[in-house]
């Protein structure tokens, strides 16, 4: 199980102190008490670092994350990694992308959130970028699963994102996606957050109401995800930047 977590909450090198981390179950029980704290991960310099996956690809277990370098302007990158054990990586690490166009540099300079999708011969990984607010969104590198994978070359990177903020369906800042499938195993799911509202005051990284949100995944006919619009609000949600509080007697 990865995690990120930070040891205060202060800002230094004009970012938080979350670093990422595993926890280990050797049991056949997940709810058991039977976790070991394997450390922090290394990736080979002291950052900023969060957002860890994971997958595997012909017996390759790799790592994929987001991480400042303090050489390059803005927050966070995505970079990847070989694995020697789920808790060690192994080998040379190279950055896949940076905020490079104006949809990623909007607040802040930021690429997180990774997610992977491997369908037929491709592998597909999202990420998100900008600031929380309505600027957040979603881009897409994807690359041949026959490729050097720890090669940035083998990506290629879109130009636009795939995904992003919705006037007609009332939905701002989709984001911070993983996959899954459907029951029948039929359709790709997309999971992410949004908020139903675009007016925030003050930071949106302090604002509530990103709620989980899922979605079905169209294919076009060269195998490229078509996300189209982020769907609106089928049943009610909060759409108060206030934190709702029980006013129950309980």
């Amino acid at each position: 199980m990865y995690y990120a977590a930070a040891p205060n909450e202060k800002i230094e090198d004009d970012t938080f102190n979350h670093r990422m981390y595993v926890l280990e179950n050797n049991s056949d029980d997940p709810l058991s008490d039977n976790w070991v704290d394997k450390g922090q991960i290394d990736t080979g310099w002291d950052s900023f670092a969060l957002d860890a996956t994971i997958f595997c690809l012909n017996d390759t277990l790799y790592y994929v994350w987001a991480q400042q370098d303090f050489e390059i302007p803005g927050h966070s990158n995505i970079y990847i990694s070989k694995m020697k054990n789920p808790w060690t990586l192994e080998g040379e690490i190279n950055m896949l992308t940076y905020p490079e166009y104006d949809w990623e540099k909007q607040g802040f300079l930021v690429n997180e959130g990774p997610a992977v999708l491997i369908k037929e011969n491709y592998i597909y990984l999202t990420y998100s970028a900008s600031a929380t607010g309505i600027e957040y969104c979603v881009g897409l590198l994807y690359a041949d699963i026959t490729s050097d994978l720890l090669d940035s070359n083998s990506w290629s990177k879109v130009s636009q994102p795939i995904f992003k903020s919705s006037n007609v369906n009332a939905q701002y800042g989709p984001g911070h996606n993983s996959f899954t499938v459907s029951e029948d195993d039929n359709q790709d799911i997309i999971v992410y957050h949004a908020r139903n509202y675009q007016t925030i005051e003050g930071d949106p990284l302090y604002d509530p109401n990103r709620h989980a949100r899922a979605q079905v995944i169209e294919w076009d006919n060269i195998g490229m995800p078509i996300l189209g619009e982020p769907v609106p609000d089928e049943r009610w949600a909060p759409n108060s930047p206030r934190i709702l509080e029980d006013d129950s007697d309980d």
